[in-house]
Formats: C-alpha cells, structure tokens, sequence
C-alpha cells in the first residue's frame, strides 16, 4: 500500500472525492457487468486520504463536518453505488472508535485509519428471528482474552478489509464489537454475494472458528444505547446519501442520454420539435425528477447538519431531532433513486434499455440499496414524533 494522504479540511475533502467521483464513473458500468471487484478503486480511496476524514483532530485528522461526508458520499454513490457502499460500515466503525474506544484503542486504531487501513463489516446473520438477533458469540478466556464464534453475511467491505469489526455478544449478552484483523486465523471471508445490484460490494460471508482476540480490540457497543446517541442517524445518513447519489447519478445519465441518443417522437416532430430535448412532454418529466432529486439533496444536507447541531450537544431531544431529521432524508431519497433510476429508460426510450449500456445497473442499484433497513417504520417513527412528540427509540437504526 502507497502511503495515505492525510486530509487537511473539509473543502479538500470534498474536491478529493469529486475528483476520485469522476474516474471511477468512467469504467463503473463494465465494473458492474464484469463483476469485476474495484480492488485498485478501493486502493485509491485509501491512498487519498478520504478514509481518514473523520479520525478526530486530537489524533491528527480532519474530523469533517457531518455534511461534508453525507457529499463525500452522495458524489461517489452518483458515480459508482458499490464502491460507496463499501466504507460505508468503515465510518461506522470508526465512529465506535470515538464513542467507546478507550485512549489507547483510539491511539491505536485512528493511526491504522490515517495510514490508510480499512475497516470492513461483520455485522448481519442470516437465518435468524430478526436483523438484531445476533448470535455470534464472544467466550472469555482464562487469561482475559477471547474466542469469537459465529457465521455473518451481507459483510459489505470485509474483503477488502484490513481489519473486520465484528458484532458480537458475550456470555453475558451484552453487544461488543471485536476488531480482527483480517488475516486472524480462523477467520475467512467468502466472496459469495450475488445481489442483482450493488454487484462489486463482495457483500459476502464472513466465518468465525474460535478467532482469538486479545482483550484490547474488544469495545463495548451496549453502551452506546444506554444514553443519547448519534450511532444510528449517522449510520443511516451515509445510507441516505448512497440513495441520493443513485438518483443523482441515474438524472445525469439520463439528461445525457436524452440529449444525444434519443429520437423525438414522431408526433412530437410534426409540432415541430426537432430533436428529443425539445419534447414538452420530456421536459416535463425532466423538471419533475429534477424536484425529486433536489428534495433528496436538501433533505440529506439539513440532515447532516442536524447530526451536527446534535453532536455539539447531544441530548434526548438533540438526538431524536437529528435521527428524525436523518429518516425524512432517507426515506425520501430511496424513493427518488427507485423512481428516478426506473424513469431513466421511460425519458430514454427503447434503446437504453439495451445491456450493452448498462444503465440498468442504476436501476439494480437503487432497488438492492434500499432494502436497508425498511423506510415504512420510518414513516411511523417520524409520524409518532410529529404527532405525539415521541423520541424514536435508541436501536442504532434512526
């Protein structure tokens, strides 16, 4: 690995994942039909610096603001879903890094971050009563150390990890998170994901035989629910901001399409519009998923900067605002990339739906990507704050 940039502010953040954006779009479709994993891709985020931006500036980071990494996001998603998907769980797990990581852990790990390790994700399990029902388990050892057991799937990042944050619990049930290295013996990860979209993600198994794991790489994630927290609005932030960057992404290729493929159609013709761009008709459709993308934009930028507000004091009702907030953004921004994306081939025309071009993979992405965590409980929770003022509770999902 090339030695990682380290990222002064917000401002070089943002141009940095503009410019990393607008090259990983150029080969995103043959990536998706090839299913040809983006190693050299994930290879350069890291090397960029981006990976870092919110190791605390006390360890020497950029600590960006919330916003500026929902638009880190939102422009590699409009690029390339998968490859935004996969550090989605890495700023995850760097944020347990700063709630419950002790001095030494965070020592420790925010200097592997800045170098440009990666973190992965071992979190769902398949098969079990629900998405928390978490039965990989933590076995203290005599000597204060630990053995991990369990099977864990959807393991988005994991290979191309340097370490795995795994959740787990211990004997007394309690959750943890154990970060193992992804070389650890007894730990494999098994690249048998195969979504119809997000299809470069390597969303596969990850499998525990009785890894060791010494005491020090052990956090206590059941505390972090046991007070006002901001675990899940940022978690799903970055889902909703995937979401936006697929509908903004699906517009872009559309307009694009539109201005330079598609016929007019013929009856459009006789009134006297030469070419697809001027059809009335099409403008319309235009402006009204250029509504909706923008009202997903908006909606994830006043989200960001409610997880702001709320990390600068974080409260019962600072937390519920922003994890609110962060609902009405996501649910709004699933909606537009499904219908934004499925639009794609209605303004098109019959071409685009050709595979060769691969606009489909808009499509795949959008419809995979949501089914993250359902927005209809959402809605309810946004429905029971608004009309009854009741917090939405603290499960790491809002």
């Amino acid at each position: 690995m090339s030695a990682a940039t380290v990222i002064a502010d917000d401002a070089e953040a943002i141009a940095v994942a503009a410019e990393l954006a607008a090259d990983f779009r150029k080969d995103a479709a043959e990536r998706d039909a090839q299913r040809r994993l983006p190693h050299a891709e994930v290879e350069r985020l890291s090397t960029s610096g981006l990976l870092a931006v919110t190791v605390p500036a006390e360890f020497g980071g950029a600590d960006v603001r919330t916003d500026t990494l929902a638009e880190i996001f939102r422009l590699l998603a409009a690029a390339d879903a998968s490859l935004a998907q996969i550090p989605q769980s890495h700023f995850v797990y760097v944020g347990v890094l700063r709630r419950q990581g002790t001095h030494e852990q965070q020592e420790f790990f925010f200097g592997e971050v800045l170098r440009g390790k990666r973190f992965g994700n071992a979190q769902s399990e398949a098969g079990t009563k629900h998405v928390q029902d978490i039965r990989t388990r933590l076995t203290r050892r005599p000597d204060g150390s630990y053995l991990l057991d369990g099977v864990k799937n959807y393991s988005t990042g994991a290979l191309f990890a340097d370490w795995i944050p795994v959740l787990t619990r211990a004997d007394d049930d309690a959750l943890h998170v154990a970060y193992v290295p992804r070389d650890a013996p007894g730990l494999t990860v098994v690249d048998d994901w195969d979504g119809m979209g997000q299809r470069t993600t390597a969303s596969g198994t990850v499998r525990l035989e009785s890894v060791p794991v010494p005491a020090h790489r052990v956090l206590p994630h059941h505390l972090t629910f046991q007070s006002p927290q901001l675990h899940g609005a940022l978690a799903q932030l970055l889902h909703a901001a995937i979401d936006a960057g697929i509908a903004s992404g699906a517009l872009a290729e559309a307009v694009e399409f539109v201005r330079t493929k598609s016929r007019p159609w013929f009856e459009s013709v006789d009134e006297g519009h030469e070419t697809a761009a001027e059809d009335p008709l099409l403008i319309q459709r235009f402006g009204e998923l250029a509504i909706r993308v923008r009202a997903a934009d908006a909606l994830l930028a006043a989200a960001a900067r409610s997880v702001d507000a709320a990390r600068a004091d974080v409260t019962d009702d600072s937390a519920a605002e922003a994890s609110i907030a962060v609902a009405a953004a996501k649910v709004t921004a699933a909606e537009a990339a499904v219908e934004v994306a499925s639009a794609l081939f209605e303004v098109s025309g019959t071409r685009s739906a050709l595979d060769s071009l691969g606009l489909h993979r808009h499509w795949r992405d959008a419809r995979t990507h949501t089914l993250h965590d359902p927005a209809r409980w959402k809605v309810q929770h946004i429905g029971r704050y608004v009309l009854n003022g009741t917090r939405p509770p603290r499960h790491g999902l809002l």
